[in-house]
């Protein structure tokens, strides 16, 4: 029994593998003449599926990882960002890492830092300069030519308008400050765009530029534009004006001393003026003050006069000899007895001593001065009394 169920199992066995020599068989033709087999029907996996079902899993991590690191992006201090969302642009300021929607948002980053460029000029690396004459060559209202050079800085203000309100920007404002320079400086003498006229240029210029900028809204604004050099076209006028510019700084320096003496001397001068009306002030007071104290006086004795006339009359003759003739011999000559007495004032009131009465008085060489005073008082010269 055991046996005839072993026979019976064997040939199971060899009908089974027949079976599946001849299914391999129809499984080969069937196939693509790759040598892969159909998976629905169990066949074995060739080594391209095997490598295929490896790089498919890897591919989507990959897309994932793309996917996650695209929706973010990073602005620093001198960016912003314009968002575009189906078509709609908004503009980000935001600074630091921010996030955007993948494949919806698109993002571009513009620079906010101050920019600069030259007219008439460029600067190579090594430091050195080359004239750019199609720009800086430029005629004055004198009809002369002169080369100017200028340096522009400025920024984006606005980057919504600077992306999408024109396509160069940079070149608009470039070309908009060069009409203004030739503009502005054809309103000039060729002496005053070489001196004194430089810091008006380019201050007329940036208003210019500022208005236009403001007006055309392109998203630049203007910081500043300053003349880096004015000179003439050629060798021959740049040294006649380099000798005038010369005689110009020499004259502005005596200038410069002459005032600065000048600085120096009028306070002195004002101080020496000043005390002078001072004293001249104090000179005037002073005898205003003494001429009222005079004229006081006067009223005073005045007023005493009309009580006494005859009284008050006296003392001021007496007091008026005592300041106009001290010391000086008087005669009295009265007519009636015809007696002659000679005294000094001080005698009158007793300073002298004495009693004022003599012949006459002599100086050393016997002259003497004498006053007579009368109804033909004189004075005369007597020599050893009277003759």
């Amino acid at each position: 029994m055991a046996l005839k169920d072993f026979l019976k199992n064997k040939n199971a066995k060899k009908n089974l593998n027949k079976k599946t020599d001849k299914n391999n068989s129809s499984a080969a033709g069937e196939t693509d003449g790759r040598g892969q087999g159909d998976p629905e029907q169990g066949g074995p996996q060739t080594p391209v599926a095997k490598i295929a079902g490896m790089v498919v899993p890897v591919l989507a991590v990959l897309l994932v990882i793309g996917i996650v690191a695209g929706s973010f992006y990073t602005l620093s201090e001198t960016e912003s960002a314009v968002v575009t969302t189906l078509g709609q642009a908004t503009v980000n300021n935001n600074k630091g890492l921010q996030f955007k929607i993948p494949f919806i948002q698109k993002v571009t980053k513009i620079n906010t830092t101050v920019r600069s460029f030259e007219i008439g000029y460029r600067e190579s690396g090594e430091g050195n300069y080359s004239n750019v004459e199609e720009e800086s060559t430029m005629i004055t209202s004198d009809m002369n030519f002169v080369d100017i050079d200028f340096y522009v800085t400025y920024q984006v203000t606005d980057p919504l308008q600077y992306m999408y309100a024109t396509e160069e920007p940079e070149l608009i404002l470039k070309n908009l400050i060069q009409s203004t320079i030739r503009g502005t400086v054809s309103a000039y003498t060729v002496d005053s765009a070489l001196t004194t006229g430089k810091s008006d240029i380019q201050q007329n210029i940036k208003n210019i530029v500022m208005d236009e900028l403001e007006e055309q809204d392109i998203g630049l604004s203007l910081i500043d534009i300053s003349i880096q050099d004015v000179e003439p076209p050629n060798d021959t006028i740049k040294e006649a004006f380099s000798e005038v510019e010369n005689a110009r700084q020499n004259k502005e320096s005596a200038l410069n001393e002459a005032n600065q003496y000048r600085n120096e001397q009028l306070p002195a001068a004002e101080a020496k003026a000043d005390n002078i009306i001072q004293k001249a002030e104090a000179h005037k007071a002073a005898r205003i003050n003494e001429a009222n104290g005079q004229a006081a006086r006067f009223n005073s004795e005045y007023a005493e006069y009309i009580k006494y006339p005859l009284i008050t009359k006296q003392r001021m003759f007496y007091e008026a000899m005592e300041e106009i003739l001290p010391n000086v011999k008087i005669i009295i000559n009265n007519d009636e007895t015809g007696e002659t007495q000679r005294m000094y004032l001080g005698d009158l009131d007793g300073s002298l001593g004495g009693n004022g009465t003599g012949n006459g008085t002599g100086n050393e060489n016997g002259s003497s001065t004498e006053t007579r005073m009368g109804g033909d008082s004189a004075s005369r010269n007597a020599t050893g009394g009277e003759q």
